[in-house]
């Protein structure tokens, strides 16, 4: 595929283009004038193929080249110039197909090519990219070169000694074929793409070639010139002017402004927009400013007028804006009869006089020196004023804003902030819709009666009103209203339809809120310690956060339930709301509920059937709760520890833990999709409540009863209601018969007994003799007084187990599984798996069953004192063994071919260790007597051994990891107590 690209002009080319200008026709360029080029990238051509397999080494390829792209024609004596890649790929989004026009050369050079010492565009012409900020302060004549390399004409060409010899030739372009884009870039496409670049990329795309040159200097490009902090010369400046007699709008700032800015109003006479700032504008200026007829904007900005102690006058016959901000001067005239919008704000004049009849919005925010008499003339004289703002002017009286009223029957924009003298006393203003009132120390409750003729307000905001103390409106527009900061308020009473947004922020003594509104849909009312009083008819608020209101009572339950005035709420906050002791919610709507920290809370009622999320955390004295009904999908009242009655009724519920409820003795659960259950340590919980609780939740798969020592016989026949049954956890409970769990629960696959003690030798009889509980994988006797022959039997006959755990089994003295299994013939070739991250066992069936046991655990078994497992043992299957805290444990003797992990930390009595574990990965050894010699001997048959812990064993120094190392090569990490290698 090959990039062509229409750009650059030989000199054939130039005359014609002479020609066609002197003669006002088109001349059309034929296919023989123009020079086939290549794409270089670090002087070297770049071949691909225009093949759909290949269109990502396109992408490459252009990406590369667009940090760096150079147009270049080889009789065109001028230098590479370097085009941006957001230019280049503007170029490419517009997806350019082939054509039949002109070609033009297009070289890639890659920044070490560009940097060589060569001289490029950038260096002898002025990139122009110090218009991008004002970070780079370029001297004058290179900010004028920028423009005018952009402007002159064929005689103001590039100069051809900025190339080197050489440069440019085909003896920099390598043999190969050229990468083919065929663009048609005619004047009016480049032109359509020239509009979406910025100045500085025009001045850019200026220096690639004549034609671009000419495209980007069009004047539609540059109605708006903008000369601010550019230290420009004057000279420059009126050259600038002449180029672009119809600019509509300029931007000047700096010392020589004045200069400036007489030679444009001379010059332009087009101009619409006048930006000037930071310099001293000498009268004047104001004087010929009615030579821009066609001015409709004036901005100044942080500048001195005359001489900052006389009268400035402006006059004109067309202006519509006037911004005059943080300006110097002594007093001001202005007579526009076309004047709509004016600003003075920051500025420190003493005295404004306005002939401005259509004037409808004046802002002299911040005028200091500016007294009472002086803005009630200007603002009077202002018949058609729809918007004032007077904010930090302290001289206002209301006076003023009376004659103001009188004066400017349209006014609908007001903002008085900060002006201590006002009160509204008498002050009628009909029309306002936006009032603002910051910090005025006058407003007091006398006030509202004026604001209540205000019938069309929509924005009132009152915040910092010290001596403010209630609030009561019946506005039927008014949709935001503000009371931040207001001390002395306690009172707010709103009825007005139409509001949507209230902030009432840190009021201290607030404790009654009345509000009635059609359109609220959200009301934040935080931190409000004396709030004791809410009354809301609300019919659209959906969200409620009352956090840290401390002084709520009960009653509060009745406004958010169903009558109380919110029948659309869905969440409600009631954080940390110390003062509720009993909360009750009869609720169609509601769908989230916090209570988090409400510590007094003892009683709780719920009546909300969608109600999805509860929060409780921190109700530590909740005694009774019913959720009845609720659309709960699982519910945690552990951090209940009070509870004592509870009742739920929730259709979606799948979950729901009851841990840690102590007292818990009266539970009525109808939850008919539950399937996990936790009433962990519910010590009080009895049989006729597991009853009633397994008939209505069928679906039960988890239960969880451990500690829960009042279960008894009764409770466990009750779970052949649950046929979906396969965790079951009956830890620290004085069971003492289990035959119900065996001939109810055919589907269990965890069975938990840790430390029932009460359990008989003969307790587990049906599961290793009469084959009960096939399906059962996991079994914890974990802590149980199980004799020796009943460990054995259990593990020799119970070969479906996949996990067994017997920690702390004190009748436990060896764990032999060659005597007791001698009779059993031994296994047929099994294979050990290649590969040792795989935990699968891969072996030939044999004429026993094979153990699937994967996992055991004998930690704390103070009474082991030898484990053998041979081969004849059948563990093929067995991957984690887990003896340590096994004090006396001395002898370890293990030939399992599958084994990958094996922990005897703490053994402290051990002496032998033998191991025949090909696949053994982890050995832990920590705090063991054993010598040296044995851990040699033991992980030599180890050949995929990598971690050896050998940490704290007194006869094993740091000199011997060389040796364990030699011993088993596969070792990647020793730990020692020394240190970890």
């Amino acid at each position: 595929m090959k990039l062509w690209c229409f750009l650059c002009f030989n000199e054939e080319e130039e005359v014609e283009d002479k020609k066609s200008d002197n003669n006002n026709n088109l001349m059309k360029r034929s296919d023989e004038d123009i020079f086939r080029n290549d794409i270089v990238v670090s002087k070297t051509v770049i071949r691909v193929e225009a093949e759909e397999e290949e269109e990502e080494g396109e992408e490459a390829v252009y990406d590369a080249a667009a940090t760096s792209l150079v147009f270049r024609n080889d009789n065109d004596e001028r230098p590479a110039v370097p085009v941006s890649g957001e230019l280049f790929r503007l170029f490419e989004g517009y997806g350019f197909g082939s054509w039949a026009g002109p070609r033009r050369e297009c070289h890639y050079a890659t920044p070490s090519s560009l940097n060589t010492g060569k001289p490029t565009a950038s260096a002898d012409y002025g990139d122009y990219d110090y218009l991008q900020g004002s970070s780079l302060q370029p001297n004058s004549d290179v900010c004028y070169d920028a423009f005018t390399l952009m402007c002159t004409g064929e005689e103001n060409g590039f100069d051809a000694s900025c190339v080197k010899d050489g440069e440019g030739d085909d003896s920099d372009i390598s043999k190969g074929e050229d990468l083919e884009v065929r663009m048609d870039l005619t004047d009016d496409l480049l032109h359509m793409v020239f509009s979406f670049l910025d100045h500085p990329n025009l001045c850019k795309a200026a220096r690639v070639c004549k034609q671009w040159r000419v495209a980007s200097a069009h004047e539609d490009f540059w109605k708006s010139l903008n000369f601010e902090d550019r230290n420009i010369s004057v000279e420059q400046f009126e050259d600038m002017c002449r180029r672009y007699p119809n600019a509509t709008a300029m931007s000047i700032s700096g010392p020589a402004i004045y200069l400036l800015v007489m030679k444009a109003i001379s010059s332009l006479r087009n101009l619409e927009v006048l930006t000037l700032g930071r310099g001293q504008i000498a009268d004047t200026f104001f004087h010929a400013l009615g030579d821009c007829s066609m001015l409709k904007r004036l901005n100044i900005n942080d500048s001195t007028l005359g001489n900052g102690i006389q009268e400035i006058s402006i006059n004109h016959d067309r202006l519509c804006h006037i911004q005059l901000t943080k300006c110097r001067v002594m007093r001001i005239a202005v007579r526009c009869p076309q004047l709509e919008t004016m600003s003075l704000k920051r500025s420190n004049m003493a005295q404004v006089v306005l002939n401005c009849p259509l004037l409808h919005e004046l802002d002299i925010g911040s005028c200091h020196k500016l007294p009472d008499a002086a803005i009630r003339a200007a603002a009077t004289s202002c018949p058609q004023l729809a918007s004032l703002d007077m904010s930090n002017c302290s001289c206002v009286s209301d006076e003023t804003l009376r004659e103001i009223a009188l004066s400017c029957a349209n006014l609908s924009f007001l903002d008085a902030s900060y002006c201590p003298n006002i009160s509204l006393e008498s002050v009628r203003l009909p029309m306002l819709t936006v009032l603002k009132l910051h910090s005025c120390e006058g407003i007091t409750s006398a006030s509202m009666a004026a604001i209540a003729h205000s019938y069309m307000l929509e924005v009132l905001e009152l915040d910092n009103c010290s001596l403010l103390t209630s609030v009561s409106l019946d506005l039927p527009r008014l949709q935001n209203i503000r009371l931040v900061h207001c001390r002395k308020f306690v009172d707010l009473n709103l009825r007005t339809l139409m509001l949507s947004s209230i902030l009432v922020s840190n009021c201290p003594a607030l404790h009654c809120i009345n509000i009635t509104s059609d359109s609220l849909k959200e009301l934040k009312l935080q931190k409000q310690d004396s709030l004791t009083t809410l009354a809301l008819q609300c019919q659209s608020l959906q969200e409620v956060d009352l956090s840290e209101c401390e002084s709520l009572t009960n009653s509060i339950c009745d406004v958010f339930s169903d009558g109380g005035g919110c029948p659309m709420l869905k969440s409600l906050v009631l954080d940390n709301c110390e003062s509720l002791t009993s909360v009750q919610f009869i609720s169609t709507s509601l769908v989230s509920l916090s209570l988090g920290g409400c510590r007094a809370i003892t009683t709780l009622e719920l009546k909300c059937p969608k109600l999805e999320k509860v929060i409780l955390d921190g109700c530590d004295h909740l005694e009774r709760a019913s959720f009845c009904p609720v659309g709960l999908g699982s519910l945690n009242l552990g951090i209940c520890p009070k509870l004592n009655i509870l009742s739920i009724e929730a259709t979606s519920m799948v979950s729901l833990e009851l841990k840690g409820c102590g007292v818990l003795s009266e539970a009525s659960i109808d939850c008919p999709l539950l399937t996990s259950l936790d009433a962990s340590f519910c010590s009080q919980l009895t049989d006729d409540c597991l009853s009633a609780t397994t008939a209505s939740c069928s679906l039960i798969e988890s239960l969880i009863l451990m500690s829960c020592p009042s279960i008894g016989l009764y409770g466990l026949r009750s779970l052949q209601f649950l046929p979906n049954l396969t965790l079951l956890d009956l830890s620290y409970t004085f069971l003492v018969d289990l035959q119900p769990v065996f001939e109810s629960c055919s589907q269990l696959k965890v069975l938990k007994l840790q430390a029932c003690k009460y359990l008989t030798d003969s307790s587990l009889e049906p599961l290793y003799k009469g084959g009960a509980l096939p399906a059962l994988q996991e079994l914890d006797l974990s802590y149980g007084t199980l004799c020796q022959s009943a460990i054995e039997e259990l593990l020799s006959c119970c070969t479906h187990l996949t996990r067994v755990s017997l920690n702390g089994c004190v009748n436990m003295h060896d764990l032999n599984w060659g005597s007791s299994l001698g009779e059993i013939t031994e296994m047929t070739d099994v294979k050990i798996l290649s590969d040792p991250s795989s935990c699968e066992i891969v072996h030939e069936p044999s004429e026993q069953p094979t153990r699937l046991l994967q996992n055991l655990n004998c930690v704390g078994c103070p009474n082991i004192r030898k484990v053998f497992i041979p081969l004849t043992a059948h563990c093929a299957n067995l991957l984690y063994l887990n003896l340590s805290l096994s004090a006396n444990l001395k002898e370890v003797d293990v030939s399992c071919l599958n084994l990958c992990w094996l922990n005897l930390s703490n053994c402290a009595a051990l002496e032998v260790l033998k191991l025949e574990c090909p696949r053994l990965a982890s050995l832990f050894l920590q705090s063991c007597n054993i010598d040296e010699k044995a851990v040699e001997a033991a992980i030599a048959r180890c050949t995929m051994l990598e971690t050896l812990d050998v940490r704290f064993c007194p006869k094993i120094s740091s000199m011997s990891m060389a040796r364990l190392r030699a011993a088993c090569a596969s070792l990647k990490r020793i730990f020692s107590s020394l240190s970890t290698s």
